[in-house]
């Protein structure tokens, strides 16, 4: 199956790249890189792409701050089209700024370095993996990264936005069951992001997919993935999503109509990932 480069586009803008915001919360390395404002404080760094997504990366005091769309920049990096944006993710385009050449070296240096470390938590090596601290992180950073790719599938892949088309307006709530840092999974009340737990919010108005990491106080749908160990296999695209539903292995509560669809969502992601 072929990846669309659209919606590709909108996973590595708002998936990819939004997930810098997580990895310097994590990784002191990354931190350190984010920090390199300086006395002259925060750099920013703006991606638009041409009748596709838009994206403002801010830096500053070792954290990572990501805004959808347009705004004040230090740094712009346009691009002409989906695919050229692509190959700056996947490495086989260089971009050319159109503004902040004199912040250059933060681009080929610190940027670059960021992309690095947030590889080696996306793509971890099994040794890496045998250390409980940074799986956590990594799954983590994974859960965040699958969910907003869930969302630009659903409204922009054309698999995904008819199965969007079928879904009720409703909210369906994502969760990873035996995260200590959230003592109670989110099929009963729910709270406004408690505790940090790995939590995410999918809501679906007028087949249109939003993403939010507050919960509602009302939800129409629950997905909960066993474990963390399960989570981490369908997110490397090792175990199907439909086929860990038939075994039990992700509880489904609520309305059929919304997980029925957003499971057949989820199940593309590795496509888009892999």
């Amino acid at each position: 199956m072929k990846k669309d480069p659209v919606t590709l586009a909108y996973i590595n803008m708002y998936g990819l790249l939004g997930a810098l915001e997580d990895l310097c919360h994590f990784s002191k390395e990354a931190g350190e890189l984010a920090g390199a404002g300086g006395k002259s404080g925060s750099i920013t760094v703006g991606f638009t792409v041409k009748r596709g997504p838009a994206m403002t990366l801010c830096f500053s005091g070792g954290l990572c701050t990501a805004r959808a769309g347009e705004g004040p920049c230090n740094i712009k990096l346009p691009f002409s089209s989906c695919e050229k944006f692509n190959g700056l993710i996947d490495g086989t385009l260089t971009p050319i700024p159109s503004k902040g050449f004199t912040r250059i070296g933060f681009l080929t240096k610190n940027f670059v370095g960021l992309t690095k470390i947030l590889e080696a938590y996306l793509r971890p090596a099994p040794e890496a993996l045998a250390d409980p601290v940074f799986s956590r992180a990594s799954t983590t950073i994974m859960f965040f990264l699958i969910a907003q790719a869930m969302v630009q599938i659903g409204n922009h892949d054309e698999i995904g936005r008819f199965s969007a088309s079928n879904i009720p307006d409703g909210t369906v709530v994502l969760s990873i069951a035996g995260d200590e840092s959230s003592p109670e999974a989110p099929r009963r009340q729910a709270s406004s992001q408690q505790a940090g737990g790995l939590r995410v919010a999918i809501t679906v108005q007028d087949h249109q997919l939003t993403l939010s990491r507050t919960l509602p106080k009302q939800y129409h749908a629950v997905m909960e993935f066993g474990s963390i160990a399960l989570a981490r296999q369908i997110f490397d695209g090792k175990v199907s999503a439909i086929g860990c539903i038939g075994q039990g292995f992700i509880s489904l509560q609520g309305n059929i109509g919304i997980l029925d669809n957003v499971n057949r969502i989820l199940d593309r992601v590795a496509l888009y990932l892999a």
